[in-house]
């Protein structure tokens, strides 16, 4: 029946490999609001002490993921398994987790250390352990000599740390982290992503952490879970999701990428040619598991371009389209080129400003760009 959650007894342990090594493990999790599907059949697992990022943009599911892990929403349908034990009937409090949320939510009347000894004065810890454990929650988070201060005394920056500080005194299985930099400026965001990073590998907890920022989650996650309409498009490494991206999506939301459409002419044992409007390419079998006559998307990212005079050639060795700058901009460490290809698209390249690099390309020129067929990879093409 719609609405209600799969059953499994409370205590019940899901499968002997998600309980083995995942701390969470969400299976087949569906959440409906009325009409609309916030979260889709999502099954994911995260293992003790990872540092795990949900990514994608507003209305994708990632917060709704998070609150149905942390006992804020139910799930419509499937189980939430912490520690290899269902949760999904039990509420927030009986969950071994915490939750930092961008609001911060402290007390304004309480001082710093009492914000931070809230949980833990009620749950009747004595009063020697709540002082020890509050100190030490404190210092790891740079705050021992505000103590005394009330939230009104602090910047944005430090409430957001009595805020970590308070969730981390109750030392949690996981902490999850809704947004929790997203009020600050640009500054303090990439100071503290350096300090959750360091934090986390200091407690070695599980860190659960939603974010629209790919350069946040890029810069703190193990593992990025690529939320799109209430699924994971893809999961990774920052590295495997640039590099290798499998979906236009992806390629798209982490980055820019340059994506033209082709066709997939013949594969070899480790390299595939793939014809484009602009030109035939090369790409790793590796990176590619489609076969001859299947339409593709070819892609590499604007970094890996080298862009030469159309009178040049091609190098030996290397992919190169044709197009015709239409742009170029200078910013600084690193010069931007707009570039139109044969087929209509609009090609972005970056090279870096070293040695006067390019001073001959600019608006109106004929050019090649150029790129090692290893940096090309393929999505599928949109239906």
């Amino acid at each position: 029946m719609e609405g209600t959650p799969t059953a499994a007894p409370e205590g019940a342990r899901v499968d002997a490999t998600a309980s083995s090594e995942a701390d969470i493990h969400l299976e087949g999790v569906t959440k409906r609001f009325g009409d609309a599907v916030a979260v889709d059949d999502l099954t994911l697992s995260i293992e003790r002490g990872a540092f795990y990022a949900l990514l994608g943009p507003s209305g994708c599911g990632k917060t709704t993921t998070l609150r149905m892990i942390g006992g804020f929403e139910d799930p419509t349908a499937g189980v939430v398994y912490l520690g290899g034990q269902a949760v999904q009937d039990l509420p927030p409090y009986k969950r071994d987790v915490n939750t930092v949320f961008q609001s911060y939510a402290l007390f304004p009347h309480l001082t710093v250390e009492k914000n931070v000894a809230f949980g833990l004065e009620r749950k009747k810890v004595s009063k020697s352990e709540t002082t020890t454990r509050v100190g030490e929650a404190l210092e790891m988070v740079q705050l021992g000599q505000l103590a005394k201060r009330k939230p009104g005394q602090l910047s944005g920056g430090q409430a957001q740390r009595v805020a970590l500080a308070r969730a981390l005194v109750n030392r949690p299985r996981a902490l999850l982290l809704d947004e929790p930099l997203g009020a600050l400026d640009l500054r303090l965001r990439k100071q503290l992503q350096i300090e959750l990073k360091r934090i986390q590998r200091d407690v070695g907890i599980t860190f659960v952490h939603v974010t629209h920022d790919q350069e946040e989650a890029m810069s703190m996650a193990d593992t990025i879970a690529v939320m799109n309409r209430g699924k994971i498009e893809q999961a990774g490494t920052a590295e495997d999701l640039y590099e290798r991206p499998v979906t236009a999506f992806v390629a798209n939301f982490l980055g820019v990428s340059n994506l033209v459409d082709g066709k997939v002419l013949e594969r070899g044992t480790e390299i595939a040619r793939v014809e484009t409007p602009d030109g035939t390419v090369s790409v790793p079998c590796s990176r590619m598991s489609e076969t001859p006559g299947e339409q593709v998307r070819i892609g590499v990212r604007p970094e890996k371009i080298e862009l030469v005079p159309a009178s040049a050639g091609v190098p030996a060795g290397r992919n190169a389209l044709r197009g015709t700058i239409s742009v170029a901009s200078f910013l600084g460490t690193q010069i931007q080129y707009l570039v139109t290809a044969p087929g209509g698209e609009e090609l972005t390249v970056i090279s870096p400003n070293r040695d006067g690099a390019h001073p001959s390309l600019g608006a109106g020129q004929e050019v090649l760009l150029t790129w090692d067929p290893q940096h090309t990879f393929v999505v599928a093409r949109d239906a």
